[in-house]
């Protein structure tokens, strides 16, 4: 079953914050809708922002009154905005709403032929992205070994793209092979991705999942208990891997370790004219640290951070697995400057 859906003028997804106790769907019919929802995390993972983003401007266009082919791009460009805005990091809602609008900007003819072409370059997206994901996973698979213990960041499975999944596509297309594997899976806060979608997702598939706290990685790693590490990716920029937060952490311990790090990612979420520095990290709410399910947790008054995501430095990164293959620390630095 896809994560999203396209289905004659409505957008229809899983709302992700009511996981995994209930299984509900959003019904979308405007960019509003689509922007609001990815505002509050009831869309999310990079891979998904992106057909989500594309999906919303599509919506845009299939309902729009305009007559002329340049009010139309006028309104789609405005959509665009209002999703640019949603989230600073993930480049992949970036990277659609782009692709979007030089399609319709190519596309000739009145109004109706171009928001045609728009409807069908988003579904085209959609489409795209569980083939993409799916030759992750089988160059993924083969950096997988029969009794690994994988560990695995946040969300990057099928939750988190249309279908199948970067990270946990790996893991899947390994299972599909016959290779007896098991995964940890950290709870990520404060969000709590892992154990809420990760944890959901491997259990229903049959994949064995035992689920740890975030502080728990080093203590894990240190009793040889880990074998791999792979993680999904929200932007790779030419000198590192934007993430959830604690990809760095787990990144550092994996290499004091001596166990492989891997990030597996869609070639859209590559961002390489930018370095780091370049990368807006993306600062929520406070009280996502402060409070749990609404009940106050820390001190009144108490200050509290909340980056959504970190940067881990390219020394850190084993390797780059996206739907070309998969890319050493040579092959992504010679892809970066070229």
């Amino acid at each position: 079953m896809r994560t999203i859906e396209w289905k004659d003028g409505t957008v229809v997804t899983i709302d992700q914050m009511r996981l995994p106790h209930e299984v509900v769907f959003l019904k979308m019919r405007t960019c509003h809708q689509v922007a609001s929802a990815i505002r509050n995390m009831k869309i999310r993972g990079a891979p998904l922002l992106g057909v989500a983003s594309a999906y919303a401007i599509a919506l845009t266009a299939y309902f729009s009154k305009a007559e002329e082919r340049e009010d139309l791009i006028k309104e789609i460009e405005e959509s665009a905005e209002i999703l640019r805005k949603t989230r600073p990091t993930a480049v992949n809602l970036f990277w659609a709403a782009d692709r979007i609008i030089k399609k319709a900007q190519e596309t000739s003819g009145n109004a109706k032929t171009v928001a045609q072409a728009i409807v069908d370059e988003a579904r085209k997206m959609a489409d795209e992205d569980v083939q993409v994901n799916r030759k992750i996973g089988e160059h993924g698979s083969k950096l997988i070994n029969d009794k690994d213990v994988v560990l695995t960041h946040c969300n990057a499975g099928g939750l988190a793209t249309v279908d199948y999944g970067t990270a946990l596509g790996v893991i899947r297309a390994a299972r599909n092979q016959g290779k007896n594997i098991r995964v940890i899976a950290t709870e990520t806060r404060p969000k709590l991705q892992g154990a809420r979608l990760t944890a959901y997702e491997l259990q229903r598939d049959g994949i064995p999942v035992t689920l740890i706290t975030d502080s728990m990685v080093g203590y894990v790693m240190s009793k040889q208990a880990i074998d791999k590490v792979v993680v999904g990716a929200d932007r790779i920029v030419r000198d590192a891997v934007i993430n959830k937060i604690g990809t760095y952490t787990i990144a550092v311990l994996a290499q004091e370790h001596g166990v492989p790090f891997y990030v597996a990612a869609p070639t859209s979420t590559f961002d390489l004219t930018r370095t780091s520095k370049d990368v807006v990290i993306e600062e929520r709410d406070p009280r996502e640290v402060t409070h749990f399910h609404s009940k106050k947790i820390a001190p009144k008054g108490v200050k509290a951070l909340n980056p959504a995501f970190d940067v881990t430095p390219m020394k850190y990164v084993s390797a780059i697995v996206c739907e070309t293959g998969v890319l050493s620390s040579t092959d992504f630095q010679r892809l970066a400057t070229t």
